[in-house]
């Protein structure tokens, strides 16, 4: 994963991975590449981890948000919508459009009504 929201209980540095599983909020992939030619390979090697987060934090019993960012969405978007509508991703942003990327991070900043405590 690129991008982890985490809640503010800080763990063990130098360890890339929380050991509890309940301390994600979100998990996402980034992908600031502009060339439209390899996009949808990077697409699917995001698609492929963000599918492996929501197989192995239901054996947990959580399930944090997902989300991808990307620079040249254009020839996965139809695919990305698809997932958006179905709930299977929570969120997704072409990070070469203002609005969208604004929007994603106001999605991110209101997550943190589920962290249960704010951040100081």
């Amino acid at each position: 994963m690129d991008l982890s929201l985490l809640t503010c209980t800080a763990h063990k540095a130098g360890s890339a991975i929380h050991p509890s599983p309940g301390r994600y909020v979100a998990l996402g992939e980034l992908r600031g590449g502009i060339d439209p030619a390899s996009a949808d390979e990077r697409w699917k090697t995001d698609r492929t981890a963000l599918n492996r987060i929501r197989e192995a934090f239901p054996d947990e019993g959580f399930s944090p948000q997902t989300f991808f960012v990307g620079a040249a969405i254009e020839k996965m978007a139809g695919e990305i919508w698809h997932k958006l509508e179905g709930g299977t991703l929570g969120n997704a942003a072409n990070l070469t459009d203002a609005k969208q990327a604004t929007s994603l991070s106001r999605w991110l900043w209101d997550l943190r009504r589920y962290l249960g405590v704010l951040c100081q």
